[in-house]
């Protein structure tokens, strides 16, 4: 089962991990100028990751879904990457750079399985 680790930003406010069930980071949150708005961003991944959509904006004439979504592209590196956004259209978690196609979109499963269900830790 995934959790969320909570932790004080080194630049001041709080930011979050959601980490799989090995342990391994499936995605990061921005930088929340309070804790309460930081719980408040890991339940919005909760309530959103799973009725999210997959928009594949590395696919030639992809359809525009409507949000809440999980937006999948390539960055300058030519990696694959998703962000997920909120119905408000926020970003809300993001991902790490992968490879391979395939392994993206095995981070987007990951976390539509893993932040439901997800315990909340928080570090100071």
């Amino acid at each position: 089962m995934g959790k969320f680790v909570i932790k004080p930003a080194k630049s001041g406010g709080y930011v979050f991990n959601l980490k799989a069930g090995n342990g391994e980071i499936i995605a990061n949150s921005e930088v929340y100028n309070s804790l309460d708005a930081c719980k408040n961003g890991v339940q919005s991944v909760k309530t959103n990751a799973p009725e999210a959509a997959l928009e594949d904006q590395t696919a030639e004439g992809y359809a525009t879904e409507k949000n809440p979504k999980f937006e999948m592209y390539t960055d300058k590196a030519g990696e694959f990457r998703f962000r997920l956004k909120a119905k408000n259209g926020q970003i809300i978690a993001t991902g790490e750079g992968y490879k391979a196609k395939s392994g993206c979109k095995n981070g987007i499963e990951s976390i539509r399985k893993n932040a439901t269900d997800a315990e909340v830790v928080i570090e100071e």
